[in-house]
């Protein structure tokens, strides 16, 4: 593979080139969208969900799956939602040779699949509160250009949908949410902003959204999640309804929290760079790759060593890979840099011979230690690793951002701009075509740029309910 063109002014061509070259995934196949998980990006997929997983069951919540196919009857109970959602669904109305009585929808969400059981589930107020998730495969019938994880037309997604007694008790599950993807993004060493939508475009039948945001290219944004505070907008049609312990009657308060595999990407988008990808330790496929040297004279055993210390590392429950092919030992280097590898370590004779471990991690800083220390010396410089990956990452996000007092300022801009918005959907859609984007809504939290004074809203000039949103290109 030749140079890699310049993440910052060329990033979607840097993606693509990355992505393919790194063998994440394949998108020879057939139908437009829908891309092969390879072997190694599968591995990636596969511990990726692990870290969703262990923070999402810590908040109490359990793993289910419904069927993918969902009658077009219950798929339009909720009006709003089929609008949002009808021009993309992909629909079943065959069965073999004979025409379905009652068509079918491929699941593009599981709100209309899941909610009729919610009402047969939900009866009692003991039976809340119902926090259950599940990681399934979602299709829509995306018309944009598409891109390998970024947007698909077949979704690897993971979705949690709960039902709560009241208002108050599913605005503390959304903020639940928010606490539990705040530690998936710690492992993913993955800064990002968590913005509430504004009301043009938040999801479909939602009282409110808050979606996870972060800076990829020059001034644009990719969102990673979302989480839904639904109020009765689906419970009332699903008739999702319990009795309380007075013998009264409620409609359940609902949540949602979606992630996808959209957030691979926004890994690689993040912290890759011009040698390819860089993966935190937490998601690596291998987080140590061992590359013995084979030596042509003495009566050490590079091999033997490296298949030794991968015995050693893996009973720690690393994950780890000896590189044993026939290539060179700069072709294997170059080729575990691309792929991102976090930690490799080298075997030659001279190692073999002093009983020691040369150690390259991805940031390109290199080390020696002694063998028998290698599980505490090897995870001590994965810990560092992650804190140096985070530490990077946090330092361009904060510089992604700036504060823009005009709309004239927003024109171009090769940076997400911070503005004062009197929160009206006029002045809103100033604002987008000034900046030819969006404007994302408001942060939940502290801006990440240093505190001003508030000023007027920057498209009518009132200084009455003004607030601070966020305006960018997203991708």
């Amino acid at each position: 593979m030749g140079e890699l063109p310049d993440k910052r002014t060329a990033f979607i061509e840097w993606y693509l080139e990355v992505i393919e070259a790194a063998q994440l995934t394949d998108k020879r196949y057939p139908v437009k969208g829908m891309n092969v998980w390879t072997p190694y990006g599968f591995r990636a997929r596969r511990c990726l969900d692990a870290v969703l997983i262990r923070e999402i069951e810590a908040t109490g919540s359990d793993a289910v799956e419904f069927p993918a196919l969902i009658p077009s009857t219950e798929f339009a109970k909720e009006a709003e939602h089929i609008q949002g959602f009808n021009a993309q669904v992909y629909w079943v109305t065959k069965g073999g040779l004979a025409e379905l009585d009652i068509p079918l929808v491929l699941r593009p969400t599981s709100e209309t699949a899941m909610y009729p059981i919610f009402s047969l589930w939900v009866r009692s107020h003991r039976d809340l509160p119902l926090n259950v998730y599940q990681i399934v495969n979602t299709f829509r019938y995306e018309t944009k250009t598409t891109r390998p994880f970024m947007r698909v037309r077949e979704i690897h997604f993971f979705e949690e949908h709960t039902c709560q007694a009241n208002e108050d008790d599913a605005t503390a599950r959304v903020a639940s949410n928010l606490g539990a993807f705040a530690k998936m993004a710690g492992a993913f060493d993955l800064p990002y902003i968590p913005v509430r939508r504004p009301e043009w475009d938040k999801f479909a039948g939602a009282f409110y959204s808050i979606a996870l945001d972060i800076p990829v290219g020059e001034g644009r944004t990719l969102q990673i999640g979302s989480i839904h505070h639904y109020r009765e907008n689906f419970s009332r049609p699903y008739g999702i309804q319990y009795e309380a312990s007075d013998g009264s009657s409620h409609f359940a308060h609902q949540t949602t929290f979606g992630l996808s595999e959209r957030l691979l990407g926004a890994i690689v988008a993040v912290h890759g760079d011009a040698k390819g990808v860089v993966f935190p330790s937490a998601i690596a496929p291998h987080q140590i790759v061992i590359v013995p040297i084979p030596a042509a004279v003495g009566t050490a055993d590079p091999i033997a060593m490296a298949q030794g210390i991968a015995t050693r590392l893996r009973q720690g429950g690393r994950r780890v890979h000896v590189d044993t092919s026939d290539a060179r030992p700069g072709a294997k280097y170059y080729f575990w840099e691309l792929r991102g590898a976090p930690l490799r370590l080298e075997i030659g004779r001279r190692e073999a011979e002093q009983g020691t471990v040369s150690a390259t991690d991805r940031l390109g800083r290199k080390s020696t230690f002694p063998l028998e220390h290698v599980e505490a010396e090897v995870d001590r410089r994965l810990a560092d690793y992650d804190r140096a990956l985070t530490e990077q990452a946090t330092e361009r996000f904060r510089a992604s951002f700036a504060y823009a007092d005009t709309l004239a300022e927003l024109a171009g801009s090769t940076q997400i701009r911070v503005v004062r918005w009197c929160g009206g959907e006029p002045c809103g859609r100033k604002i987008e075509g000034a900046i030819d984007g969006s404007v994302l809504g408001t942060p939940e939290g502290p801006l990440p740029l240093e505190p001003r004074a508030p000023g007027p809203c920057i498209a009518c000039a009132s200084i009455e309910s003004g607030v601070w949103a966020l305006a960018s290109r997203p991708l």
